[in-house]
């Protein structure tokens, strides 16, 4: 009788387990669909948060920009809520593939990147610039010559620097990556560095804030496109998203929420609908 309900127990606990795995590998398939298409709650937006004035903290602690409020916009549309990440922008592609963020939605350059995300079309056409000092003597690319030169790491005017224009760069005394911009131009003021290449709508900000002393040159290092960028494979949001942004051109949104960057001439810089 003993050996019977030893063999009944083990073999109803094989069942409970079957029953078991059943029902949780039911439950994860119901799961893995968490943030889908279908149900999707928040869209979590990757930003460099000292890159104005697509994304930036603002004097109340805040983080808002360009980018951030197409974001809020979009979200809003779609019933999501919007998380705003700060991310190390060294390290974005790390905080992409492990799922900690979305898209990466910052003043995000296509070019040079074009397969190695699923890209949105282009919505801000941008170039590649360099702000010098009024007073430097600088006035021209070649005035570049022996000059010490900031750029940021991972940046579009690095890329510039070490692939078309290597040349430009190989006249340069000195090339220093910074990690930020306001560092950049801390070091710039400080005249630790002579020129900084930026991109345009980073420098009209900049320079804006700061006042008078600060220029740019006439003479682009490149120009480019910007576009939002999610996991490569990840169509189906990609998809979801672009949907909805050329909805928001077609409309007129995008270029009233750019009127409200018109002093760092973000409504010339919009390309998506025109």
């Amino acid at each position: 009788m003993k050996k019977i309900s030893v063999i009944l127990m083990a073999t109803m606990m094989s069942v409970f387990m079957i029953t078991g795995c059943a029902a949780s590998s039911q439950k994860q398939a119901a799961g893995a669909g968490t943030n889908s298409k279908s149900d999707r709650s928040t869209f979590t937006v990757g930003f460099d948060a000292e890159f104005p004035p697509y994304g930036y903290m603002d004097d109340k602690g805040e983080y808002v920009g360009f980018d951030l409020d197409l974001a809020k916009e979009l979200c809003e549309r779609k019933g999501w809520e919007l998380v705003k990440q700060p991310i190390d922008w060294d390290a974005k592609d790390m905080e992409l593939s492990s799922g900690a963020i979305d898209c990466i939605w910052n003043g995000f350059t296509i070019q040079g990147r074009e397969d190695d995300y699923e890209w949105t079309v282009p919505y801000v056409d941008n170039s590649q610039v360099f702000v010098v000092k009024e007073d430097s003597g600088i006035i021209k690319l070649s005035d570049l010559k022996d000059k010490t030169v900031g750029v940021q790491k991972d940046s579009s005017a690095l890329a510039a620097l070490e692939g078309d224009s290597s040349e430009l760069a190989d006249t340069f005394t000195k090339l220093i990556q910074y990690s930020d911009y306001n560092t950049a131009f801390m070091d710039l003021e400080a005249g630790a560095i002579e020129a900084l290449a930026i991109d345009i709508g980073v420098a009209n900000y900049q320079i804006q804030q700061k006042g008078q002393g600060y220029m740019i040159l006439d003479e682009q290092l490149s120009s480019e496109q910007y576009g939002i960028g999610f996991l490569k494979g990840n169509t189906e949001l990609k998809d979801e998203v672009e949907k909805v942004l050329l909805e928001m051109a077609e409309d007129g949104t995008i270029l009233k929420i750019a009127g409200d960057y018109s002093d760092f001439g973000m409504e010339e810089s919009i390309c998506i609908g025109k």
